[in-house]
């Protein structure tokens, strides 16, 4: 794949853990697979629909691919898509922009334009 950026979706405490820390080992899931995972920009509203539906502000964040070479696999997994994997703590340096994800008035987690 050559996808430039992945998204991460940390709930407000892991964002606050992760800004004090000025790095992410993984969230529960994260460090009993093994890696961190990560969506691209076309899957993650359904990432967040999945694994974080009803969790109000979210905080989505889009993370430069670039640094960590080959520590990023793309893996299958959800109905045989690709995803990128981080075989490697995130450091906060790699977080190229976040979004916090609101729940609108019809129940489901607001996106940027463009999502």
């Amino acid at each position: 794949m050559s996808d430039l950026f992945a998204y991460k979706v940390l709930t407000a405490e892991q964002y606050e853990q992760f800004k004090a820390d000025g790095v992410f080992k993984g969230a529960p899931i994260d460090l009993t697979d093994g890696y961190i995972h990560m969506s691209t920009r076309d899957q993650a509203a359904e990432t967040v629909a999945k694994h974080f539906a009803g969790q109000d502000r979210l905080v989505m964040l889009m993370i430069d691919l670039a640094p960590f070479g080959d520590t990023i696999k793309w893996e299958e997994s959800r109905g045989g898509a690709l995803f990128p994997h981080l075989y490697a703590d995130l450091p906060i340096s790699a977080v190229a922009g976040k979004v916090v994800l609101r729940i609108g008035d019809d129940g489901r987690h607001q996106f940027p334009a463009g999502f």
